[in-house]
């Protein structure tokens, strides 16, 4: 039986990362006979918000301090647990700096290490001068990896040309025989309250279509930050008593079912697992056509519409026209729930298996 070790952070956040992996690793442990490790730091392997199969393995280190007291517990941690488990292969889920260094950690290694990117590197659009340092380190250390894996053929355009460059999208995470009838006057956003979701555009679209639908409702589902932002927005906006908040709901996909339509404002995206999820579930997506993900996924004017990045006003006129017309709805989520279906777990798991067999090989 052959070995795989993953090295992330922690699983027990309501994060992509995390749902994809509690799905690749239990699909590679019950349909392809690996044994899993997972190697998170902290104990963060408790109390997980998604389910991971019993026959996952989970180790942990610690580490805390200055920088270089960091540095140094990560890398002693990192190497202690690959003499223990001594995996066929490793890899690296990690957006951050340091898991670009795991090859120089495990440099004395014959182990094939690969890196699986989560996120396109215009998340830190709004850092500045250090997320430009950072990501320039990032392209440098990339070519290090025996497999550099990202999510899109346009992530691809976001790394330096390396032989070891893949594409393997994100699996589904559910595909359920229920859909939605698209009867129900609600829309639906999933994700985190944070600048890179756009939150702050789709209540600027949302506040053009409630007086013109004022029977539908807008819910979003994700991690309210502290300062309320986006709830304080939209009390100034006037739109506070048809926009709902809600925090990360484990049965996401019955909230999915009881929706009409999916609406995606991001100004970028890894991937946009959100949009496959909600696709399964029969709805219609409006995305903005951002970088990246949006646009490998959905056929515009097919099973949902991509309007250019930041056009508030063509949002709303895409979303207008699919509130108005439950038979475009009906049409729309029947054709996306079955061209995702390239995106089930069996088809893409399938694609790693390969990918590991060649590297062990």
């Amino acid at each position: 039986m052959k070995k795989i070790l993953y090295i992330t952070n922690g699983i027990n956040g309501s994060g992509g990362l995390e749902r994809v992996l509690s799905i690749k690793t239990t699909v590679l442990s019950a349909q392809f006979g690996y044994e899993v490790h997972i190697l998170v730091l902290n104990e963060a392997w408790r109390n997980p918000f998604y389910a991971f199969a019993p026959g996952v393995r989970m180790h942990t280190i610690s580490v805390s301090g200055n920088p270089l007291q960091y540095i140094k517990q990560y890398r002693n941690g990192i190497k202690a647990i690959v003499q223990e488990v001594q995996p066929d292969v490793i890899s690296v889920c990690d957006d951050g700096l340091k898991g670009f260094f795991v090859p120089q950690i495990l440099r004395h290694s014959t182990i094939p290490v690969i890196y699986e990117r989560h996120a396109s590197v215009l998340i830190d659009q709004q850092q500045g001068l250090k997320a430009k340092v950072m990501q320039g380190l990032m392209k440098r250390l990339a070519g290090g990896f025996d497999a550099f894996v990202v999510l899109t053929q346009n992530n691809l355009n976001e790394w330096p040309v390396n032989n070891n460059l893949k594409v393997i999208p994100n699996p589904l995470t559910f595909y359920p025989e229920q859909v939605s009838d698209t009867l129900a006057p609600k829309l639906i956003a999933v994700g985190s309250h944070s600048y890179n979701k756009g939150y702050d555009l789709l209540l600027q679209v949302w506040k053009g279509l409630q007086d013109i639908f004022p029977e539908w409702e807008l819910h979003i589902y994700g991690r309210i930050d502290n300062a309320q932002t986006y709830p304080v927005m939209a009390k100034a906006l006037g739109v506070a008593n048809t926009v709902h908040f809600h925090e990360p709901d484990p049965e996401i996909m019955l909230r999915y079912q009881e929706s009409s339509i999916m609406v995606l404002p991001s100004r970028s995206e890894g991937f946009g697992m959100v949009l496959i999820e909600a696709m399964a579930c029969g709805l219609p997506c409006v995305s903005f056509d951002c970088p990246s993900g949006p646009r490998d996924i959905i056929a515009h004017g097919e099973d949902g519409f991509l309007v250019p990045p930041g056009n508030v006003g063509e949002m709303t006129e895409r979303l207008k026209e699919l509130m108005a017309d439950g038979k475009l709805r009906k049409e729309m989520g029947q054709l996306a729930r079955k061209q995702v279906q390239r995106f089930l777990p069996e088809r893409v798991i399938g694609q790693w298996d390969r990918l590991f067999k060649q590297l062990i090989k």
